[in-house]
C-alpha cells in the first residue's frame, strides 16, 4: 500500500478550513490535491478530531496486518 504524503493532522486541518467556509476547489488548489481525494478525506475523516483520526488509522493498520495473517 502506498503511503500518503499527508498526516492525519494535516487532513483534519484541511477539513476544518472547509468547515470554516473555504470552498473545496480552492482548498484542493491550495494543498495540491484532487477533488476526489478531498471528498474521500471528508467522507472518511469528516467531523473527527486528530486523536480520533489517529485511532482510526491504527485500527485500520491492525486490521490489515491481521488479514494478512489469514
Amino acid at each position: 500500500m502506498r503511503k500518503g504524503r499527508f498526516t492525519e493532522e494535516q487532513i483534519i486541518k484541511v477539513l476544518k478550513e472547509h468547515a470554516a467556509g473555504m470552498s473545496a476547489s480552492d482548498l484542493c488548489r491550495k494543498h495540491g490535491i484532487s477533488d476526489a481525494t478531498f471528498y474521500k478525506w471528508r467522507s472518511r475523516y469528516g467531523g473527527m478530531e486528530i486523536s480520533e483520526a489517529r485511532k482510526l488509522k491504527a485500527l485500520e493498520e491492525e486490521n490489515r496486518k491481521l488479514k494478512k495473517l489469514l
